[in-house]
């Protein structure tokens, strides 16, 4: 029986970065994934932004966040001798000139300062987007090539411990009070990191799938930026979206997403493209937007890491870290994402 330090279930960009988390201390995993095409983590853009919401602001834990995706990374580009990770400032064009002075005025405050390089109060950039009101130009944005870098991980994974591409039965897990097995393996932890497939040990936590639609485009341009006003457009792997619905639980992508994203895109560029694709993924999210982070309160080598919702790529750095921490450390983790929020009621 193959002995492990731990199962990680779930290799979406949750289960990728504690993967390395892990990896990096020296221990030996056990990864179990069922490669599922339409995972949020496999269809996205990748796109990490400081500035976001329907009344924009500074994503939560902002300085935080951003410090160490910057750090991590590249760090990880290093590990795994592969180029994913790519800065690329981001631009999101004002609505009129309420917002314009908004930002104006906001862009004083502190913790605004590492990350607006510029509030523009005419049009710039004509030739690529439409911005009669100015708009916010934004530092430490970019995106992940997202497909890259599973993939890199994955045979990091293969190299230097064990990866089984499946489903996890959860009815094969025995647990005991100091190890468990699973199949013909043995290890001290298993981590879920299952995005919207549900885990019955984990019943009591919420976890609701957020479908999106992307389209893929070709364009002989080369922008300056990432765009981002009601869509966005990253360039290099040249996606735009997502759609948000709660609602559709189809796996299929839809006119009507197209067409919303078609149209959100002739009012925000003016470069010229083509949609040569189209998909779609599930988003975990969670009822207040925060991650999932925790020991289950029953089985204490079980664990539960899930629910990056709409920003994975910003969160699975720090918040994989604060996993790996609690679990060899037992340094508590961000109250706002431990899931005892959910079991203290």
């Amino acid at each position: 029986m193959y002995q492990a330090d731990y199962i990680i279930v779930g290799q979406g960009l949750a289960g990728s970065c504690l993967a390395l988390q892990l990896i990096m201390r020296n221990k030996r995993i056990v990864v179990i994934d069922n490669s599922y095409p339409h995972a949020a983590s496999r269809v996205a853009a990748g796109l990490f932004n400081p500035v976001t919401g329907k009344t924009p602001g500074l994503t939560w834990m902002a300085a935080e966040l951003f410090s160490y995706l910057h750090e991590f990374y590249p760090k990880a580009e290093q590990l795994l001798n592969t180029s994913f990770f790519h800065s690329m400032p981001v631009y999101r064009p004002f609505t009129g000139i309420a917002e314009q002075n908004d930002w104006t005025a906001k862009s004083t405050l502190p913790g605004f300062g590492p990350f607006v390089r510029e509030v523009h109060t005419k049009p710039v950039f004509p030739d690529e987007v439409n911005n009669p009101y100015g708009g916010l130009e934004l530092m430490q944005g970019g995106y992940l090539n997202t497909t890259v870098f599973l993939a890199a991980v994955r045979n990091l994974i293969r190299a230097s411990g064990v990866f089984i591409e499946g489903h996890f039965n959860e009815h094969e897990l025995h647990l005991e009070p100091n190890t468990l097995t699973y199949q013909h393996y043995r290890a001290n932890r298993i981590v879920f990191c299952t995005g919207a497939q549900p885990i019955n040990l984990f019943h009591f936590l919420t976890v609701q799938p957020l479908k999106g639609e992307v389209l893929t485009l070709r364009s002989s341009v080369q922008p300056r930026f990432i765009y981002n006003r009601s869509v966005y457009v990253v360039p290099g792997v040249w996606k735009a979206g997502a759609t948000y619905n709660r609602h559709d639980k189809h796996a299929a992508v839809t006119h009507r997403a197209k067409a919303e994203l078609e149209e959100s895109l002739r009012r925000l560029i003016r470069f010229p493209y083509e949609v040569t694709g189209q998909d779609f993924g599930f988003r975990t999210t969670t009822p207040d937007r925060r991650p999932l982070l925790g020991c289950h309160p029953q089985y204490r080598n079980v664990y539960f890491f899930n629910g990056l919702g709409t920003k994975g790529v910003t969160l699975a750095p720090y918040f994989s870290k604060q996993m790996a921490d609690f679990m060899e450390k037992g340094t508590a983790v961000n109250q706002q994402a431990d899931i005892k929020r959910y079991l203290i009621r």
